[in-house]
């Protein structure tokens, strides 16, 4: 008599985006899909917002907290009142983060993975019902920091997902999941590089594939990782095509000088959610006043009116647009209109390789790194499979095509593979041999 396994959910936990798969009787893996403004999504965005509902009749102080799109569209409706916080995976690893305090409450790490996984299962609403007791997390091959602490990251993932009440955690690469997912398809034994893009790292694993019968066997050879993905490529973007049409670079006039405007407004850029925090500081007092000496006020103006009316995610979206729009075309418009702001140029793909150089090249030697750790040549990889949104950037395509043939090179699945190889591992019979279990 064959035992059905049981059925299992796969958790891809990103930087920018989240994406849940979970496996039917059949053995497939469907995505959960979110309701959303803009239609069905799949991909989830990893945000959380904090809204504090002063008292009506009597009744205490309500604090409202939200996750993905319901978070976001909360901090562009009131980001003055809105707690905002994404890319939080980023201090998973970072013993130096203990805790923040919202409305003079602790939430720790843990605290705040718990809260977006409760909201991101509260939308899913009949997607994420009756869960099983196996969940298969993704994790980085290196976590982001200066100095990361592994251990303490998945000590706080255990706590956050024991919350939803999994009672089997595990965890597996985020390349191995997206390997897991495209090795279904290989009909002979292969050593496979998966290369996996997100907004915030990039992941490189090699893994030798063996088929025995109807199992597939895997033995991992060599892991590599970089803290640079997208949200780097985005930042290039806004600061050669943005920041100096709001100032950037230019001048003001005091005590009959000609002095540089600093540099630090125009850093906040890297991220649109911290514009507001810009907003709201001592540093607004100096910008305004910047307005009537600057030497080109109106640039100073425009600055101005994106931070008092907060249109970073309108500026991000812009900025998102211009990156799909040259993958595809050797020249595109980047058009960014947010109230009286208008900022329209022309960008020639190469000018955008040029500005994402430095990030060109630290992925490149994570590549090396990677088959420099397995002792292959580039001859020796039979496939290439490269997943995740900047996998379509074809400066990213090209440091593949430069190393391996173009007909052992594969994409796919691009937001689904993760998560989808996740679940699917949770159903395999050793499961040892793709995930472990937190110490």
């Amino acid at each position: 008599m064959t035992v059905q396994p049981p059925n299992t959910i796969g958790i891809d936990f990103g930087t920018t985006n989240t994406v849940v798969a979970l496996t039917d009787d059949a053995g497939h893996a469907r995505l959960v899909t979110f309701s959303t403004s803009e239609g069905q999504s799949a991909t989830f965005r990893s945000a959380l917002s904090f809204q504090f509902h002063a008292s009506v009749d009597g009744e205490p102080p309500e604090r409202v907290v939200e996750a993905g799109p319901w978070a976001i569209n909360a901090f562009v409706e009131d980001p003055l009142e809105t707690r905002f916080i994404q890319s939080f995976k980023t201090f998973a690893a970072s013993a130096a983060f203990t805790e923040t305090r919202i409305d003079n409450k602790r939430y720790r790490f843990e605290d705040l993975l718990a809260a977006f996984l409760l909201r991101l299962s509260h939308h899913a609403g009949d997607g994420m019902v009756n869960l099983p007791p196996r969940v298969v997390v993704g994790r980085p091959v290196t976590f982001a920091g200066g100095n990361p602490d592994e251990a303490l990251a998945l000590q706080r993932y255990q706590e956050a997902f024991g919350r939803l009440g999994f009672t089997d955690i595990r965890y597996a690469h985020e390349p191995v999941g997206a390997a897991f997912y495209f090795a279904r398809q290989l009909k002979e034994d292969a050593t496979v590089l998966v290369a996996d893009f997100g907004g915030g790292t990039s992941d490189f694993s090699i893994i030798r594939f063996e088929r025995t019968g109807d199992a597939l066997r895997s033995t991992p050879l060599a892991r590599s990782g970089v803290g640079v993905a997208g949200d780097a490529f985005d930042y290039r973007i806004i600061d050669q095509l943005v920041s100096p049409e709001l100032g950037k670079g230019g001048q003001y006039q005091a005590l009959n000088k000609h002095l540089p405007i600093p540099q630090r407004y125009y850093s906040a850029f890297a991220r649109w959610d911290q514009l507001a925090l810009l907003r709201a500081s001592r540093d607004m007092r100096d910008i305004r006043a910047l307005a009537r000496t600057a030497l080109e006020p109106e640039k100073i103006e425009r600055l101005i009116e994106i931070l008092d009316d907060n249109h970073g995610h309108a500026l991000y979206r812009a900025v998102s647009a211009l990156k799909m729009a040259l993958s595809k075309d050797e020249t595109a418009d980047f058009v960014f209109a947010a109230g009286d702001v208008r900022i329209e140029k022309p960008v020639a793909r190469s000018d955008f390789e040029d500005w994402i150089a430095p990030e060109l090249a630290a992925i490149e030697g994570a590549v090396d790194e990677a088959l420099a750790k397995a002792g292959l040549a580039p001859g020796a990889i039979d496939r290439v499979f490269l997943t995740g949104g900047t996998s379509f950037v074809p400066a990213v395509r090209a440091i593949f095509q430069r190393r391996f043939q173009a007909d052992r090179i594969e994409t796919g699945g691009e937001f689904e593979s993760i998560a989808a190889g996740l679940a699917l591992i949770g159903l395999e019979p050793d499961l040892d041999l793709w995930s472990e279990k937190a110490v």
